[in-house]
């Protein structure tokens, strides 16, 4: 494996990792939107409020580190694909920051009107988000982002792999939050809402499943190249991936939730992964390949030591905040109601 390829997997790892805690962030914000009424669906937006309060904005990080890994690894590619993409970077960008005020200001909203306006905000950005990220991997996957950055504003990321992309990324951001919140309300003692997230996950997976197949259809003739690659080298991931899906599903109408999240990550993980195994060695698909797109070797170097770095001063407290938000204690002052 070559240092371009290194630096390539590091990155890699950042999308995956984003499509994992960003998955479930955006997913939950899917549910708001479906949630019900105001009095009926009180209770999910409450569990949705409390659950992804303390996490949503350190989701972002993973986002900024795959940026910032792309342009300081590969210029030149990462040039092409701000000049062809940037309509659908820009709308992302407009999606996170309003779907983060909306988060906060639905909070503190002085009228149920304008709370339900925020909301509302908050749940369509939650899911124009993310199909915008699926319709951005689709147009980098079916080579419709040239090097020299001429390709099409609209068309690149609005063919048909993008569209199928950017349905699965809604999809499975839903299905994941899903499995995510049915742990959570089990948790937190609520029973009803575990049963109604439950049911939520097992239609979202059935759903995604079948978008899947068709999606395999739409490859063949929109991306031949990622087409060859997931029916290839990436089968055995793509495997791993609906097994552990349809395991997910299993044990989540089983009870079993930890068994039910790792299998709902697993099948994030997995098919994240084939993209990437099916797509290598391709940085921009049928456009330039990874070693060619890669930047001077000792920017290499320090992207490398930059990333052992950031695994001792990043990642633990990281990891300290996720174990923090699910001990015993702070469920039970975040469930304290609140002062009038």
């Amino acid at each position: 494996m070559s240092l371009p390829d290194v630096v390539a997997a590091i990155m890699f790892v950042g999308v995956i990792a984003y499509a994992v805690f960003g998955g479930a962030d955006f997913g939950s914000g899917i549910w708001d939107l479906t949630a019900g009424g105001d009095e009926a669906g009180a209770p999910l937006r409450s569990l949705i409020d409390r659950v992804i309060g303390p996490v949503w904005e350190a989701n972002h990080v993973w986002l900024i580190f795959v940026l910032v890994w792309l342009w300081s690894g590969f210029p030149e590619p990462f040039a092409a694909v701000m000049e062809t993409l940037y309509l659908p970077f820009a709308l992302a960008g407009l999606g996170i920051v309003l779907r983060g005020s909306t988060f906060a200001f639905r909070k503190f909203a002085p009228t149920l009107g304008s709370a339900r306006l925020f909301g509302i905000l908050f749940a369509v950005s939650s899911v124009a988000t993310p199909f915008v990220f699926g319709a951005i991997a689709g147009a980098i996957a079916s080579g419709r982002v040239p090097l020299d950055g001429s390709g099409d504003p609209i068309s690149s990321w609005t063919g048909p792999t993008s569209i199928v992309g950017g349905v699965l990324a809604v999809l499975t951001c839903a299905f994941l939050a899903a499995a995510f919140l049915t742990a959570e309300a089990e948790h937190r003692g609520q029973p009803d809402v575990a049963l109604a997230c439950r049911r939520r996950a097992i239609g979202a997976g059935v759903v995604t499943g079948a978008v899947a197949l068709v999606a395999i259809l739409v490859l063949r003739e929109d991306a031949p190249t990622l087409f060859d690659g997931l029916t290839g080298r990436a089968v055995p991931l793509i495997a791993i991936s609906g097994i552990a899906g349809l395991l997910a599903m299993v044990t989540l109408w089983q009870r079993r939730l930890v068994l039910a999240r790792v299998s709902a990550i697993v099948a994030v993980v997995a098919v994240v992964a084939g993209w990437g195994v099916a797509q290598y060695d391709w940085l921009l698909t049928d456009v330039v390949t990874i070693d060619d797109g890669a930047g001077a070797r000792p920017t290499l170097w320090a992207l490398v030591i930059v990333f052992l770095l950031a695994g001792v001063l990043v990642l633990p407290p990281l990891g300290y905040l996720f174990w923090l938000t699910q001990r015993p204690g702070w469920v039970a002052r975040d469930q304290r109601p609140s002062m009038p």
